[in-house]
């Protein structure tokens, strides 16, 4: 693709309700992103019933139940939903997309014909894991959150021994903090990941704010993920780190403003700017009336605008060269 992949992350912000789920597919079409994306999981398959709550869910859900179980039940979303979530994003010309978490929720996905699969950061080590996803041999995306070089290096040698082609893999730089705090953003990890691995490469950002993700694409970023909401306010693990439906259509806004302007690498005069070269640029002027015969000297010459005459740089060319003609103050030699 010629333009940034930009996936709106709806994640669990739906709070487990269908019109919520909706209405947020309806703020990520307005945005003008390319898809968006929720989670898929059976909470018994993924987490553990003594599993705690990170830190940051805990203080954005502040109700008492420290249970990342008890948190996830409420908010699977069955294959029903699935079915009706892809069926609206088609009414709204959008991408469906989801993250599965566990073996079932893989096959389901794939049952339901999703062109990408998007790997958390939390499978990045999970063997089994890549090499199911793998052997679907489709596009992925590869988040890698909390991994090293190793960790990549190791994820990706399983996708591409279980059959996906490396030129099918995106790999995102991401932090999994909520929210990220700028100074553990390492941007520029991101570009050494692409380099070292020769793959395409882009950014899951959790930071609060959107300026990161312009920077990102500024980089060569290829894709950008950003979490999004309907409320910040809204009860939830994800919601205070997530754009409000404004914030997400300035980004993507944004986003789209600095493809423009990354442009192509010649250096030229722009299309815009082609008739500035006369008004802004100079010639060599007679500085004196001078005669047919006179010796042009730096007395009797000048340069000023406009730039239509000849160029300055030709300056010690015309020094001490004859007048061929008769000038008058300001005019063009």
């Amino acid at each position: 693709m010629n333009q940034v992949f930009i996936i709106a992350e709806a994640g669990v912000n739906h709070n487990g309700s269908i019109d919520l789920a909706k209405k947020l597919i309806d703020v990520a079409s307005e945005a003008g992103v390319d898809a968006v994306k929720f989670q898929t999981f059976k909470a018994e398959k993924l987490v553990s019933k003594n599993a705690q709550k990170a830190s940051y869910q805990k203080e954005n859900m502040n109700n008492g139940d420290n249970s990342q179980f008890n948190m996830l039940k409420k908010l699977e979303l069955d294959v029903e939903t699935h079915h009706k979530l892809i069926a609206y994003c088609k009414t709204k010309n959008i991408m469906f997309l989801s993250t599965p978490f566990d073996h079932d929720s893989i096959d389901m996905l794939n049952g339901l014909q999703l062109p990408i699969f998007k790997i958390p950061s939390g499978e990045i080590t999970n063997l089994p894991y890549l090499r199911h996803i793998g052997s679907l041999k489709k596009e992925v995306i590869l988040s890698t959150g909390m991994a090293d070089m190793g960790d990549i290096e190791d994820a990706l040698d399983v996708l591409v021994k279980a059959g996906t082609l490396k030129e099918n893999i995106t790999v995102l730089h991401a932090n999994t903090m909520y929210p990220t705090p700028m100074e553990d953003v390492n941007l520029k990890a991101m570009v050494t990941i692409g380099n070292t691995f020769d793959v395409a490469f882009g950014y899951s950002d959790h930071t609060l704010g959107i300026e990161v993700d312009i920077a990102a694409v500024a980089m060569g970023a290829s894709v950008i993920e950003k979490h999004f909401t309907l409320d910040k306010t809204m009860q939830g693990p994800d919601h205070k780190a997530s754009l409000e439906p404004d914030e997400l259509k300035a980004m993507v806004q944004s986003i789209r403003n600095i493809e423009l302007a990354l442009g192509s690498s010649v250096k030229k005069p722009s299309k815009s700017e082609t008739p500035n070269i006369e008004v802004a640029r100079k010639s060599i002027v007679a500085n004196r009336d001078i005669k047919k015969g006179d010796i042009l000297t730096e007395d009797n010459l000048a340069i000023k605008r406009p730039g239509n005459g000849i160029s300055p740089m030709r300056w010690d060319e015309i020094i001490g060269s004859v007048a061929s003609q008769d000038y008058k103050v300001d005019e063009f030699i």
